[in-house]
């Protein structure tokens, strides 16, 4: 096989022919930006423009992706992930973790921001209310989840891919265990939705 023609530093995995590369991966690639900068850009001009209706689309297509990419996560994405070689799923994480480190805590964050916001205008933002408390229990649960698992797991990986002989198997153990455990957070989500629906018909203001 010929060699690689590549200017950059020889890095080593383990269990892996070495490649080159031009360094260790970007945290944050150009692709990852419009991802990151459209659901905020676009809950900006919804509270700018004071508009329900336009609040509302913003809360529903971000809550609509946040809660379609963790059932693909947990139900498509983790049981390939289980099946594949080690080396296989810490080629797969590295690529998939760049933008997921933004592209979920900026969905989530537009989706809880734009919620609360339209509760509010709505009228129907008081803790009285059973179908507020249980929102507000769902949202902690998530945002434990995303924030204080998801999260911290996704830098410990970019950290993991910018060493010189980072450690696949640890790669791939948090790359499975993030896309399983998006399953749990999609049924969290799935609950939420249910909730606020009934709560948005006035079904569970008690």
């Amino acid at each position: 096989m010929a060699a690689a023609t590549a200017t950059g530093p020889t890095r080593e995995v383990p269990g892996r022919p070495a490649v080159t590369t031009e360094g260790p991966p970007a945290i944050l690639t150009w692709r990852a930006y419009p991802l990151v900068l459209i659901p905020v850009g676009a809950l900006v001009v919804a509270l700018l423009l004071d508009r329900f209706v336009a609040l509302d689309y913003v809360h529903v297509m971000s809550g609509a992706l946040w809660t379609g990419i963790d059932i693909f996560m947990g139900m498509v994405i983790g049981p390939i992930l289980g099946r594949m070689s080690g080396p296989a799923r810490a080629d797969f994480v590295q690529r998939l973790v760049p933008t997921m480190l933004f592209l979920m805590p900026a969905l989530a964050s537009v989706t809880i921001t734009a919620g609360i916001y339209l509760a509010i205008m709505d009228g129907i933002f008081n803790l009285n209310y059973l179908g507020i408390q249980l929102a507000g229990i769902f949202v902690i649960i998530l945002a434990a989840q995303g924030f204080g698992i998801f999260l911290p797991n996704e830098l410990r990986i970019v950290l993991e891919l910018r060493k010189d002989r980072p450690d696949i198997a640890k790669i791939g153990r948090l790359g499975l265990l993030n896309a399983r455990l998006a399953g749990v957070q999609a049924v969290f989500q799935v609950a939420l939705i249910f909730v606020m629906a009934n709560l948005a018909a006035g079904l569970v203001n008690l």
